[in-house]
C-alpha cells in the first residue's frame, strides 16, 4: 500500500458532506489539503479540523460553474501547499421535478455545476499532473447516473456524463501514470439527502455515512500504482 504522507489533494466541494469528509480521512493520512466551495465559514472550519489534525490546510471561495475561477483556486491551492497530486471531484448540487415542471433554470444549474464543474476542474489539475507524471484524479457520480428515475432527470443526466467524461479521461491518461477513478454511490447521509433533498432519515444504521465514503478514496488512493480502480460503486447493506 502507498504511504500518503505529505501528498497534496484538492477536494471540491469540500466545506460539508462528502467532502468535508473526505479532507479530514485525507488529512489523518496525511495528506495536505485544499479545500474549495461557495461557503467561506463554512469552508474556515473544516480548514480549522484539518490543521488540528497536524498537516498544511487552505480553503478558496469557488464557484465550480466558473472555469476561471476554478483555474485560480487550484494554481492558488498548489502554490500554498506546494505541489499537487490528487484531485477530488466531489462538488455537485441536485433537484428533485418532473421534466414538465422543473424551471429550465434549475436543470441547467445541475448541468452546469455537476458536469462543468467536473470538467473545470479535471481540466485545470491536468498541467501539475502530467508535469510530475503522476497523480490521481477520482470524480464522484452517483448511482442515479446508472439508471435513470422518474423526478430525477437533471441529476441522471448530469451523472450519467461524468460518467462517460471520467471514463474517458481515464483512457486518456492512464498511459502517463495519472489514474482517474469514477464512485458511483448510492445514497449517503449527509446535509443535501437529509434537510435538502429529505430522501434519507439519516439512520447510521441503516444508511451509509460519508465517514464510509471517504475510507473508500482512501483505500483507492493506497493501492500500488500498477493497479487502476476505473470504477467502483458503495451501497448500505441494510437499506
Amino acid at each position: 500500500m502507498i504511504d500518503l504522507k505529505n501528498k497534496v489533494a484538492i477536494v471540491t466541494g469540500g466545506s460539508k458532506g462528502l467532502g468535508k469528509a473526505t479532507a479530514i480521512a485525507l488529512a489523518k493520512e496525511g495528506v495536505h489539503v485544499g479545500i474549495t466551495g461557495r461557503n467561506k465559514e463554512n469552508l474556515e472550519e473544516v480548514v480549522s479540523e484539518l490543521e488540528a489534525i497536524g498537516v498544511k490546510a487552505i480553503y478558496q471561495v469557488c464557484d465550480a460553474t466558473d472555469e476561471q475561477a476554478v483555474i485560480t483556486a487550484v494554481k492558488n491551492i498548489h502554490a500554498h501547499l506546494g505541489g499537487l497530486d490528487i484531485l477530488i471531484n466531489n462538488a455537485g448540487i441536485a433537484a428533485f421535478g418532473t421534466v414538465a415542471d422543473m424551471e429550465s433554470a434549475t436543470w441547467e444549474n445541475i448541468i452546469k455545476t455537476n458536469v462543468f464543474g467536473v470538467y473545470y476542474a479535471a481540466k485545470a489539475v491536468l498541467p501539475y499532473l502530467k508535469s510530475a507524471n503522476s497523480g490521481d484524479i477520482i470524480n464522484i457520480a452517483s448511482t442515479a447516473g446508472l439508471k435513470g428515475s422518474a423526478n430525477a432527470s437533471a441529476y441522471s443526466a448530469s451523472k450519467s456524463a461524468v460518467i462517460g467524461f471520467s471514463e474517458s479521461l481515464m483512457y486518456e491518461l492512464r498511459k502517463e501514470n495519472i489514474r482517474v477513478t469514477t464512485l458511483t454511490p448510492s445514497t449517503i447521509a449527509t446535509d443535501m439527502t437529509i434537510k435538502d433533498l429529505k430522501i434519507t432519515t439519516g439512520d447510521p444504521e441503516r444508511v451509509l455515512q460519508p465517514e464510509d465514503f471517504a475510507e473508500l478514496i482512501v483505500d483507492i488512493l493506497k493501492m500500488n500504482r500498477r493497479a487502476l480502480i476505473a470504477n467502483a460503486s458503495i451501497f448500505s447493506t441494510n437499506p
